[in-house]
């Protein structure tokens, strides 16, 4: 599958699935904007693509930030044609120690985030009648999980933001869709197998065997595999999926 000519952007692209993605687009010719908090990351990723990659750093959570990262990268690469909502995180609680502040705080990040986004870059999609717009969410958009309902809410949201949009701009030449991978080997991963560890007393080997059962494979999804995914939908012969919500998960939902 060829990218070639086309600028995609992903936030979240300092490690992880977000890296992971761009990579990928980057190995199907694509020219890629990296987005993240963290520069050094960001560096990194951006030296493992080469020429092809322009890391632009900033908070997406600061729409200010965001807007400035993204011209950048329009004036580096050209209009945006394939958007990426990866940056996301979880906080993880019990529902009655979960504060308003964490509920806004994991919105901010997951769903509002991923908004404002999707309005810097959909007005020249729209004029130009082409556009692939790739959120990813979570299998927590899809069903429950415990001690994370603030981070569920949050992804069930961004899910339901990817179906309502799809159906607006359907006619338009620009689909949007979800990919929703289950528990995936990346740091969030890593840092969900330590609050097991503290909280249950469980060896690292036990908490990750957990997790990972809830995939019927029994295994941890690689960051490759969701990478894989939204290339197919960035590229002409996903024309016709829009508005979907796709698991990689191993049929876990």
């Amino acid at each position: 599958m060829s990218l070639s000519g086309l600028h995609a952007v992903v936030t979240g692209a300092g490690s992880g699935i977000g890296r992971a993605i761009a990579e990928e687009l980057a190995a199907a010719n694509a020219q890629v904007t990296l987005i993240g908090r963290h520069i050094d990351r960001l560096g990194e990723t951006a030296d493992r693509i080469g020429d092809a990659a322009f890391a632009a750093p900033a908070d997406v959570t600061d729409p200010d930030a965001l807007a400035a990262a993204i011209e950048a990268g329009r004036d580096r690469f050209g209009p945006v044609d394939i958007l990426v909502n990866n940056a996301g995180g979880a906080v993880s609680a019990p529902f009655m120690t979960t504060t308003a502040d964490h509920l806004r705080a994991m919105l901010a990040l997951n769903l509002e985030a991923p908004a404002e986004a999707i309005r810097l870059v959909l007005p020249g999609m729209l004029t130009r009648r082409r556009g692939r717009i790739v959120n990813i969410a979570s299998t927590a958009g899809l069903k429950g999980y415990p001690y994370v309902t603030a981070y569920v809410a949050a992804k069930h949201g961004l899910v339901g933001l990817t179906r309502a949009l799809a159906l607006e701009v359907a006619s338009k030449g620009v689909t949007v869709n979800a990919v929703c991978p289950g528990f995936t080997d990346t740091e969030l991963v890593a840092r969900s197998v330590e609050l097991l560890v503290d909280r249950t007393g469980r060896s690292a080997d036990e908490a990750r065997a957990t997790l990972a059962a809830s995939n019927p494979q029994g295994r941890f999804i690689t960051p490759c595999e969701v990478a894989a995914m939204v290339v197919w939908l960035s590229g002409e012969a996903a024309s016709g999926v829009n508005g979907a919500a796709l698991p990689v998960a191993g049929g876990e939902t």
